[in-house]
């Protein structure tokens, strides 16, 4: 099969090395990717936000299937366009895709099938949400409405904060994300992501991941788009997993069929978990990341076969391989990040590190120049690894990251702290 990925971090480049495992991978195409793609697969500069230009450069390549990597292009509707030139595609509908791209559209979902979730207010003016959280109190959570980057939530602990978060929000700190603003319930329990496969009608299981949003360790600081992650979560049994798709996916599911918007691709709930009873935090409509890094890991070349069976409505044949094994990953982030950061800090060490099915320095945000390994971002590298036991996977995974020669950069120390 050729194959285009559309999307250029280290989701994107966990995703092209376990397509490549498997044999049924012809030619291999990212667009933009990143300078680590670019040594296992051809990369292509495209707008993957603009649906006709992927359609005919797809059509010009020959691809086979298209997997959508980050929730902007889904959200924008380039699967749909996709679709329409007759290409096989990974990833759901614009229409489908407002489960992450609107809180308030998937609060109304889950209020229609009873999943259990945050109570929650909806506010397109900030007087209005100010009264509201004068009248709930703190701790409380601010969730811009619309897409913003894995950043858009604030967790503020006394109602000035909040009120300044509302203030932040609709005065344009997050974009049109901000145009309207979405106040939970603070909930309280262990988070978690359980990760789905949905063809319309079935919907397969694939594996479980906890990751660390704060930037620093024991969980400090602000919220980011990922410090690491490790899986399968622990907090996530067999039989809370279970509830979670009685209780919150399936009913989903069915409801988005329900109203003409039946989803195709993977579905990534995130759950708050409390006495063993799951509670949904939110959806997103694509691999997290950095939890696509351990699934992919764990999952290797076997995930193109998922994709493909899913993109084609056939859920119902695959099952699911798992190995008795764990997977961890460190994010690399240069200094300063989730503010101000420095772009264009040269990286060595990178040629010496091992690279096998146990251990992988997966590229999030790096350019090659003049020979040069520069960082091209905020999180710039993630350090990727397994074992048969987490202790295991975490000490191949700290080894990488400290193989590297980057003084310009820094991670959290404690990735996987709360399974060990």
């Amino acid at each position: 099969m050729n194959i285009l990925i559309l999307g250029g971090g280290g989701r994107e480049h966990a995703l092209a090395w376990a397509v490549l495992q498997n044999p049924k991978c012809g030619k291999l195409i990212v667009a933009p990717g990143n300078a680590g793609i670019a040594q296992i697969a051809e990369c292509a500069q495209l707008d993957i936000e603009d649906g006709g230009t992927v359609a005919e450069f797809a059509e010009s390549q020959s691809i086979d299937l298209v997997i959508i990597g980050p929730e902007a292009p889904l959200a924008a509707g380039v699967a749909d366009r996709l679709r329409e030139a007759g290409l096989l595609v990974f990833g759901p509908s614009q229409a489908a895709a407002r489960l992450e791209a609107s809180k308030a559209f998937t609060k109304e979902i889950c209020a229609a099938v009873g999943a259990p979730t945050a109570g929650y207010g909806h506010f397109t003016k900030a007087e209005a949400a100010r009264a509201h959280v004068r009248q709930t109190g703190a701790p409380i959570v601010i969730k811009a409405d619309g897409l913003a980057a894995g950043k858009g939530v604030i967790i503020a602990e006394t109602v000035a904060e909040a009120e300044a978060a509302i203030d932040d929000m609709f005065g344009g700190a997050f974009g049109g994300a901000g145009a309207e603003v979405v106040i939970e319930e603070f909930m309280t329990g262990e988070e978690a992501s359980f990760f789905v496969l949905v063809d319309g009608e079935t919907v397969l299981p694939i594996g479980t991941a906890q990751d660390h949003k704060r930037v620093g360790d024991g969980d400090t600081g602000p919220n980011t788009g990922g410090m690491g992650a490790y899986s399968p979560a622990p907090v996530l049994s067999d039989a809370v997993a279970q509830r979670a798709l009685d209780e919150i996916v399936k009913p989903t599911m069915a409801e988005m069929a329900r109203r003409g918007m039946p989803y195709q691709g993977v579905l990534y709930a995130g759950l708050m978990i409390k006495d063993d009873a799951p509670r949904l935090v939110e959806y997103n409509v694509r691999f997290g990341d950095p939890e696509c890094q351990v699934l992919m890991m764990r999952l290797g070349g076997q995930v193109l076969d998922l994709i493909v069976a899913c993109a084609e409505g056939r859920l119902e044949e695959a099952g699911v391989t798992w190995a008795e094994d764990h997977a961890l990953t460190v994010v690399l982030a240069a200094r300063g990040y989730p503010g101000t950061y420095a772009k264009g800090t040269e990286i060595r060490g990178l040629e010496s590190l091992p690279e096998d099915s146990f251990q992988q320095m997966f590229h999030a945000g790096t350019v090659m120049r003049e020979g040069h390994m520069l960082a091209n971002g905020g999180r710039v590298l993630n350090a990727t690894a397994r074992g048969a036991t987490l202790a295991e996977a975490q000490d191949r995974a700290y080894a990488l990251a400290d193989a590297l020669d980057w003084p310009e950069g820094f991670c959290r120390r404690d990735i996987g702290w709360r399974a060990l």
